[in-house]
């Protein structure tokens, strides 16, 4: 690692085959379809591994569906809040699930999408504990998905599945909840579809979450209702599979010490600012709690691109490296060159030790993006 020009990510194949082994079990006992997220875990170089063990992804427009089509194996199921006219076309092509966010948009597509893809609905159950509004898609006034009141059971002519996403990095008892209110509120029309999208959101692979349950919520539910489910688990792939390596470039003293680093919060591990939440770092407690305390912060010119206050054993020193843990999922399909900063490189350690760098990025991303 060393050796290594950073930033870069970091995505381990031991740890990531660990998720993919816990998504299949569910897979397997619940007879659940589950699909990846590649709005939370779009990584190329570990896309043949995904493809052994899921059953295809779930995209949010076109260059999701093209980077699906190219990369992975299976299914390509595609929802967008709105459909580009000049963009369906290819869309339908690549898609074996089109899921609608409205009437408007079923009724102006549907001639087209009809047999040649199967055709959804996404509903909204108005039922959420998402821990941040930001990431609440069932909040007030959402844009996401048609609640009861504006549902229009004449309508449904062609349509074949419903989908709901209602969850943020949540557990099997919140799911319980947002099934009860998509029953109530939906539930006459279920047996007359084919297929049911639990959406995402399903925090299925960290440590403390009831698998077991999730596979009862999904087993009973298909047996009540004879219907194929699918969930898209996002975060739930690349979950603690990686990690983002940074340098000390420098360390300047105003009032206490702060370490710059060769990266930064707002550009390559955004959530942390937009969440917000602390990124953990290997070999380092919490303010005060060791010897020595850096304030972490990013080479850009924003103020409050900083990643926290963090305490060392010992006195860090320019060009020590600087790993922040669980920086796989969200972060490599938000990242910015914001401030002209270089974007991290993507690199995979293998299970038999060996180290590989999938993608290398310099100044053309930058070009290309202004």
């Amino acid at each position: 690692m060393s050796n290594l020009k950073t930033p870069y990510y970091l995505c381990e194949e031991k740890l990531l085959r660990k998720n993919l082994e816990i998504l299949k079990y569910v897979s397997e006992k619940s007879g659940a379809k589950v699909l990846l997220a590649l709005k939370g875990f779009a990584f190329s170089g570990f896309a043949d591994l995904v493809s052994d063990y899921l059953s295809g992804c779930t995209c949010s427009g076109l260059h999701e569906a093209k980077f699906a089509k190219e990369y992975f194996r299976g299914q390509i199921h595609t929802y967008s809040p709105a459909f580009k006219e000049e963009e369906i076309e290819e869309i339908l092509s690549l898609s074996h699930h089109l899921i609608f966010n409205s009437f408007a948009q079923l009724e102006k597509y549907k001639d087209k999408a009809q047999k040649k893809v199967s055709i959804g609905l996404r509903l909204n159950p108005e039922v959420s504990s998402s821990p941040v509004d930001l990431y609440n898609p069932c909040g007030l006034h959402s844009r996401l998905g048609i609640t009861k009141k504006n549902f229009e059971e004449g309508k449904l002519d062609g349509v074949e599945g419903l989908h709901f996403h209602a969850l943020c990095e949540q557990d099997a008892d919140a799911l319980e909840e947002v099934l009860k209110s998509f029953e109530e509120k939906f539930g006459k029309f279920i047996s007359k579809m084919k297929w049911i999208n639990f959406g995402g959101g399903h925090h299925i692979t960290r440590k403390d979450y009831d698998v077991e349950k999730l596979i009862k919520l999904i087993y009973d539910f298909k047996e009540k209702y004879s219907v194929e489910v699918f969930i898209e688990p996002g975060e739930a792939v690349g979950w603690q599979s990686g990690t983002l390596v940074t340098t000390v470039l420098d360390i300047v003293d105003n009032g206490m010490k702060i370490a710059i680093l060769d990266s930064s919060a707002e550009a390559h591990m955004p959530d942390t600012l937009a969440m917000p939440y602390r990124a953990e770092v290997r070999g380092a407690g919490e303010a005060n709690e060791k010897k020595y305390t850096y304030r972490l912060g990013g080479n850009t010119c924003l103020a409050g691109d900083i990643m926290g206050d963090y305490s060392f054993d010992k006195p860090l020193h320019v060009g020590d490296k600087i790993i922040f843990e669980d920086q796989i999922h969200y972060t490599i399909v938000k990242n910015t060159t914001f401030n002209g900063i270089k974007l991290p490189n993507l690199t995979i350690l293998r299970e038999n030790g060996d180290m590989e760098i999938v993608r290398e990025f310099g100044y053309e991303e930058y070009k290309r993006r202004n």
